[in-house]
């Protein structure tokens, strides 16, 4: 069985715990205007098999067994690939190896279904609270995301990522919007809040496309602080 993949780093540290094998899948119809990789979004010819990941990660197993960390599927959106994923964290499972997947969740719920059960940890990344905050980040509102959002968080363990962006998603309206979600959630999570940056406005160019947030500023460590501190008075875990 092959997939789709766009690139591959051994030696991973911010998509889960431990060091990391990251394969970043291509294909994702969420369309973000923040997305500092465009050029994941459309499938190319580059494929992969599930013998050889396995083969690749095998060569790095020390560094991922001895940090607690293992194999992260991310992309694009890997769950629009779910037939692979699954095949390939269930023999990551057999050999013992971590497994985590980092979605965006604008997925029918049988990609869900079928990946599952062979993940023992989702990063979920949530653009808005709001619906039209998401619509104006997005091609699409949050209602079948936050579904899917809940969905996930009662059967696996769950980190919410949320990338800051000044003047767009960080209002205190928005942040409490936020919270109240999370407080909802079936299980407890913790957020794990991420700058807004503009480096990958140079592949939107590349690839003949408008980059529409170009007047945003990049967050800066206040920007964090501030959104954290909101968060930390409602009772919300932050990273």
């Amino acid at each position: 069985m092959k997939a789709h993949y766009h690139s591959i780093e051994t030696f991973g540290t911010v998509d889960g715990p431990g060091i990391r094998y990251v394969l970043f899948l291509a294909g994702c119809n969420l369309g973000c205007t923040f997305c500092h990789n465009p050029d994941t979004w459309v499938q190319g010819k580059q494929t992969i098999s599930v013998q050889e990941v396995l083969a690749d990660i095998v060569k790095y197993r020390t560094f991922y067994d001895t940090s607690g960390g293992g194999i992260t599927i991310s992309g694009g959106e890997p769950l629009l690939q779910a037939d692979f994923v699954a095949a390939l964290l269930a023999a990551c499972q057999g050999l013992t190896i971590n497994t985590a997947i980092d979605t965006a969740g604008f997925v029918p719920r049988k990609n869900i279904d079928t990946v599952l059960p062979f993940v023992n940890q989702v990063l979920f990344s949530l653009k808005s609270a709001t619906s039209s905050v998401h619509q104006t980040l997005t091609c699409t509102g949050n209602e079948a995301i936050i579904a899917n959002l809940f969905y996930i968080a009662e059967q696996v363990p769950l980190t919410l990522r949320y990338v800051v962006i000044p003047g767009i998603n960080d209002s205190p309206e928005e942040i409490t919007e936020l919270a109240e979600l999370v407080q909802a959630l079936p299980k407890s999570i913790p957020i794990d809040l991420l700058p807004y940056h503009s480096m990958g406005r140079s592949k939107w160019e590349a690839l003949g496309m408008s980059y529409r947030l170009a007047q945003v500023p990049p967050a800066l460590p206040e920007d964090i602080q501030r959104v954290k501190n909101i968060l930390t008075a409602l009772g919300i875990s932050t990273l």
